[in-house]
């Protein structure tokens, strides 16, 4: 058995990111959070819901729906989305977005989508597979890609400081998918966002479907707790229990549970 532990995730005040050991946000409000959109939308189409973060995009349209933490003020660190994948049909221009963002070339993003027909040949995309593409959107700019399935997963992108400076981690459900060596450190700041968006770069047309995307919680673990996120192995015996103290017998991958007195990702 082996899961990725998370230490001490509980924290929900805005202070300053050196002084943050952790924070998650489980949505069953949006305190803390701010609305933001860049469409002509006349309401939210971001809303608490069931204690995800439910935002969906509508059909036939170029809507572009998000939703930032309060405070731009996260540096070193890892940043973590327990994000849903819905199915979104072969083609279509919608992605569903696990991201940090300080200005338009100081930006990480997780972007998950149908895919484009050349990039889906390219990667080797199978049938009942959509595309996560993993973007810095400079200094320098990289961009890559992996085959995703619809469903439950955990983006993590993890801030290292290497000599001052960023190097950035991709990882989903625990597992590295990409690397990169920024020219630039903690003097630029971020928000992190969460968003739905027809954006033309990531299928083939524009969605003729409502598309939408949830996320269970975001956390963000400051640098030195960081290095404490790790792979351990526990006995198979090991009694897990969900988040409201009752005993679970099949526990599910990516699942958010309770494993020796603290919250562990499974």
């Amino acid at each position: 058995m082996f899961i990725l532990a998370l230490m001490a995730l509980t924290a929900r005040n805005s202070v300053k990111a050196d002084g943050i050991s952790s924070i998650q946000w489980e949505f069953n409000t949006l305190d803390g959070w701010v609305y933001e959109h860049q469409d002509d939308a006349p309401v939210s189409q971001c809303s608490a819901n069931a204690g995800n973060l439910y935002i969906y995009t509508r059909a036939n349209t170029r809507d572009r729906q998000k939703m930032h933490t309060k405070d731009k003020i996260y540096t070193f660190g890892r940043y973590s989305w327990r994000t849903y994948i819905s199915n979104i049909a072969a083609g279509e221009q919608t992605s569903i977005g696990s991201w940090i963002y300080c200005d338009e070339q100081h930006e990480i993003d997780f972007e998950v989508g149908p895919g484009t027909s050349a990039i889906r040949e390219q990667y080797g995309i199978q049938e009942g597979e959509l595309v996560a593409c993993m973007t810095s959107q400079g200094f320098p700019y990289v961009s890559g890609y992996t085959a995703i399935t619809p469903g439950w997963h955990v983006f993590t992108i993890e801030l290292k400081d290497v000599r001052g400076s960023y190097e950035v981690h991709w990882l989903i459900d625990g597992e590295e998918k990409q690397k990169q060596s920024l020219r630039y450190g903690d003097e630029k700041a971020f928000y992190i966002y969460c968003s739905v968006e027809n954006l033309s770069f990531i299928g083939d047309f524009i969605p003729v479907h409502r598309n939408y995307g949830m996320f269970d919680w975001v956390s963000f673990t400051n640098h030195e707790d960081a290095t404490s996120i790790q792979n351990i192995s526990f006995p198979e015996q090991t009694v897990i229990y969900n988040l409201q103290g009752c005993k679970v017998d099949n526990p599910q991958k990516g699942e958010l549970y309770i494993i020796n007195n603290k919250k562990m990702i499974y």
